[in-house]
């Protein structure tokens, strides 16, 4: 039998290997140990490890690594305490192959530990571009990884230009769009009646993380967000923000919310987060939902800032800068019959609602031998 571990530090990357879990848990070839860490445990960020746990799923480790503070600083020894643990983590649980997804640094110190400790490393979303530290992350850890999983062929082609072999890059799609595809998620009439929510009203969800670089503006820049929403005056789902540096200047921001129509959430089930987008009139902040999962929805985002830059982009994007009526013009246009349809037809870039089993057939069936674990540059 074959073990597959994974690393996951927050609720973005549960939303990527979730159902690649489902799919091991049904195949007798295959197990899994999953690894949590960061915002999983930590109550200020709703301890989604007990989601987890509630999903079914076994919890092998736990490694607790945050530093209080959430500046760039604590942020950077949060990653070196990781560091120090993951490597007897690792060595202690012995898995076939370990599995990272996406861009945040607990997935690089995860391909750092694979890399020295000869353990192949699988890397899920390689290859994007994005508008913050967070792309220059992905990138290192292609350059760490043995296997590669790219949601689309311009992302395999990337990885292929960073001197990656061809036999290493597999174009699979990515994973988060499956559940949507395959109907896995809350109900329209259990979201309503869950969440207070009345049929035909507009209804806004929310969602505004930090950008490393821009620490110091952090607090301005989700005031300014506010004031939009404010103004507005629509009922708003809002979800609280990463840990990443300025997420305290965020939450301190939201925590003094007193507005009946905005509600605030420390973290949300899976399920409920895809059933609250796919009845959201509209998606507000810098979070990649609005870029990747939101398109198989039909639902229009507004993308804020340069978080997401240079991602591909479906037709239900609208990009803003950090300027009130800039934001208020843009959630307007996008509940207008005209861009609602616009937003209903386009094709999401991302997958197709296949990926985990590709992602799966691969984790199964590669061969584990000196070719995978010697790298060797293209050039």
């Amino acid at each position: 039998m074959r073990t597959i571990a994974f690393l996951t530090g927050s609720r973005g990357e549960w939303g990527y290997i979730r159902p690649i879990l489902q799919l091991i848990e049904n195949d007798p070839s295959l197990d899994y140990q999953i690894i949590v860490t960061n915002m999983h445990l930590l109550p200020q960020f709703g301890s989604s490890a007990s989601e987890i746990e509630r999903d079914g799923f076994r919890i092998a480790e736990k490694i607790y690594m945050t530093f209080d503070g959430y500046t760039s600083i604590t942020m950077t020894k949060s990653l070196a305490s990781l560091m120090l643990e993951l490597p007897t983590v690792l060595q202690r649980l012995n898995p076939d192959i370990l599995v990272l997804s996406g861009d945040r640094g607990e997935q690089l110190m995860g391909a750092v530990a694979g890399l020295h400790l000869d353990i192949p490393v699988a890397h899920i979303q390689a290859g994007e571009l994005s508008g913050n530290v967070d792309g220059v992350v992905r990138h290192a850890i292609t350059k760490l990884a043995h296997i590669h999983f790219a949601a689309n062929f311009e992302f395999a082609e990337r990885v292929k230009k960073l001197g990656e072999q061809e036999f290493r890059i597999f174009n699979t799609g990515a994973p988060l769009v499956d559940e949507i595809v395959n109907g896995k998620f809350t109900p329209e009439d259990e979201i309503r009646s869950k969440y207070r929510l009345n049929a035909g009203e507009q209804v806004i969800l929310a969602a505004q993380h930090p950008v490393t670089e821009e620490e110091g503006e952090a607090g301005n820049q989700i005031e300014i967000t506010i004031e939009a929403l404010l103004e507005v005056g629509w009922p708003v789902l809002f979800i609280y923000p990463n840990a990443d540096a300025g997420s305290d200047a965020i939450r301190a921001k939201l925590a003094k919310l007193k507005r009946p129509n905005i509600r605030l959430f420390r973290n949300l089930s899976r399920q409920d987060y895809l059933g609250l987008m796919r009845i959201a009139s509209v998606m507000v902040g810098n979070s990649s939902s609005g870029i990747m999962e939101a398109p198989s929805f039909g639902t229009p985002a507004i993308n804020i800032g340069r978080r997401q830059k240079d991602r591909p982009q479906a037709a239900n994007v609208i990009n803003v800068n950090y300027n009130k009526a800039e934001i208020i013009s843009a959630i307007y246009q996008a509940v207008t019959p005209e861009f609602k349809e616009k937003a209903k037809v386009s094709a999401n870039p991302y997958g197709d609602g296949q990926s985990s089993q590709r992602i799966v057939d691969i984790l199964k069936t590669i061969k584990i031998d000196e070719k995978l674990l010697r790298k060797e540059m293209t050039y």
